[in-house]
């Protein structure tokens, strides 16, 4: 199985590539640099771990520097893992558009580019596939500060929604790993009381772990879930 993975230098991004990889998988990995885990884990599959070195804010590149030069045409991608993506978090009266404008670039617009040509990718070479587009449980219920932040998610579960719609025909399947709050660099910046008060909204008074949802996004991945499309999976600890 061929599997494209954003984001894949760090955090969840990299333990889904290394799942992918435990289980004989080959990876396309993305990410704007290359952490030291990353380095030594592809070290540890050279010939399965492909990697490159490519900003999403730039999404008019990802034709002819993704699929063209890197993936090339004739390699099958069974497997897309939207899992980069950038917070913006603020209150709504301090909004500033540029900020807000790049986020999108990189939650929205450059995840929308790579599954379309993910399905192009699948459909020549008649492949059911699956995608998997990671939103967050800010859609579902709110926070403070992360109204933006949010609206980027919601728009990719909408967008996964009718994309399970449009091609579950021709055996390709899109679906959302609603994740709540995990110890991730993404949420390094909040203080330890902030992260407390979000972890006693969950039923376990947890942080997500970080394998539980990578072992999901696996299992999405694989022909275990061919029934499952167009879905929200939430791993959130109980939040919603």
């Amino acid at each position: 199985m061929n599997v494209l993975i954003t984001g894949v230098s760090k955090g969840l991004g990299f333990k889904i590539a290394e799942l992918v990889l435990q289980k004989g998988g080959t990876v396309y990995g993305i990410s704007r640099s290359k952490t030291e885990e990353l380095n030594e884990l592809i070290l540890q599959y050279p010939e399965k771990l492909k990697w490159l070195r490519y900003d999403l804010a730039d999404s008019e590149k990802i034709k002819p520097l993704v699929f063209k030069d890197w993936i090339g045409v004739n390699t099958p991608i069974q497997g897309f893992v939207n899992n980069a993506a950038m917070a913006y978090d603020d209150i709504v009266t301090n909004l500033n558009l540029e900020s807000l404008e790049n986020m999108y670039r990189v939650n929205v617009f450059a995840p929308m580019m790579l599954t379309k040509f993910v399905i192009r990718q699948m459909l020549l070479h008649q492949i059911k596939g699956s995608i998997v587009h990671l939103s967050s449980v800010s859609v579902h219920t709110g926070y403070k500060g992360l109204s933006m932040y949010a609206s980027t998610k919601g728009a990719l579960e909408a967008f996964s929604k009718n994309t399970a719609r449009e091609w579950g025909e021709k055996g390709i399947r899109s679906n959302c790993l609603v994740s709540g709050f995990m110890e991730t660099e993404m949420s390094s910046t909040l203080s330890e009381d902030q992260k407390n008060r979000i972890y006693k909204r969950t039923s376990t008074k947890q942080p997500v772990d970080v394998n539980s949802v990578a072992e999901t996004i696996l299992f999405l991945l694989s022909d275990d879930a061919k029934s499952i499309t167009g879905q929200n999976i939430h791993v959130d600890n109980g939040t919603i």
